[in-house]
Parts: structure tokens; sequence; C-alpha cells
């Protein structure tokens, strides 16, 4: 992998999906939010997975050893007894960023009373920023709206890619000490 090349994780849990019984429309979401949000050139690495604790987790570990500075994840994070993501997210990561998850549920509080019962969370993995999103495409735009400003800086901070953002779409925020000219 070349130093400043930027690979970008999108990982699907569904046991349906990943059967091929069911249509995929989460992956796609949130590949076509993150087009529309960055101006960096990016590479996409997507995988369909089911809803199994261990497979989720060799998931994450294997995108953040490839050099992902950013992975996304839907579905899973219901109270159902297969929704597993959120407790692979935090067996695989160094640090729990609290902060994502709060914002998220919080957002997502104003379009349905049921946001409550989501349990994503966020984390870092060495360079890599983590975070579970909503399983329904609407959802996981809404989501990335509220927590996308503060993630090119965190990944900043954990010594990932630069990501730039196409600013008509979303506007990053950065210290200006932290800006690349």
């Amino acid at each position: 992998m070349q130093k400043d090349e930027i690979k970008i994780g999108f990982v699907t849990v569904s046991d349906r999906a990943s059967r091929g019984e069911y249509e995929d429309l989460g992956g796609p979401a949130m590949q076509e939010w993150m087009g529309k949000a960055l101006k960096s050139d990016w590479t996409a690495v997507a995988r369909v997975v089911a809803d199994e604790q261990p497979l989720i987790e060799q998931t994450l570990i294997e995108l953040a050893d490839a050099g992902c500075s950013l992975i996304v994840t839907t579905g899973g994070t219901g109270p159902a007894k297969r929704d597993v993501t959120p407790e692979a997210t935090a067996n695989v990561c160094d640090k729990i960023l609290d902060g994502f998850a709060e914002q998220m549920r919080s957002v997502s509080l104003q379009y349905v009373p049921t946001a409550i019962l989501s349990r994503q969370i966020a984390g870092t993995r060495g360079s890599s920023l983590i975070i579970n999103l909503p399983g329904k495409p609407s959802a996981i735009g809404e989501c990335l709206e509220a927590v996308f400003p503060a993630v090119p800086y965190c990944i900043d901070l954990i010594e990932g890619a630069y990501l730039e953002t196409n600013d008509t779409f979303i506007k990053a925020f950065r210290p200006k000490h932290a800006i690349k000219k």
C-alpha cells in the first residue's frame, strides 16, 4: 500500500445478505454516502458477513490490518439475540469513543423512538477508526451526517490517512494547526 492511499472498509452484517437471500442495501448506501462526502480519492474494501461474532471480529481485524483508515459497519446493532456487532467491535478496539454512539442515537431519536434500542459503538484499532451504523439506509445517512465532521480529524490523531471532505456536502472540522495546505 502506498503511504497516501486511502482505503475505507465497508462491512454489512446480515445472515440473509451473506447467504444471498436478501439484497445488501446497507453496504451500497454507506459507499454512496462516502462518495458524496469525500473529495479525496479512496478505495472501497467491502465485505458481507453473517451475524457471527468471531467472523465479524476477524473481518474488522483484517480490514484494519489491510490499512483501512476508516471502517464502517451496518447491521447487527439491535437488541436481538444475533445482534453482536457492538460486542465484536469492542473486542477488537484499542479505545472506545463513546461520543460517536451518543451523537448517533441522539440524532436518530429525532426520527424514530426505537433508536433508543440501537447499540452501535465506535472505536479505534491502530490507525483505523471503526464506526457501527444502523441497518436502515436512511438511518445510515442520518448518523454519518451527525458524526462525520469529527471523523477526518480523529483519523489524523490516530495517524491514519488524511481525508478531505467535499465541503458542499459535509464539512469536516479540524483545528487550524491540523489543516494540510
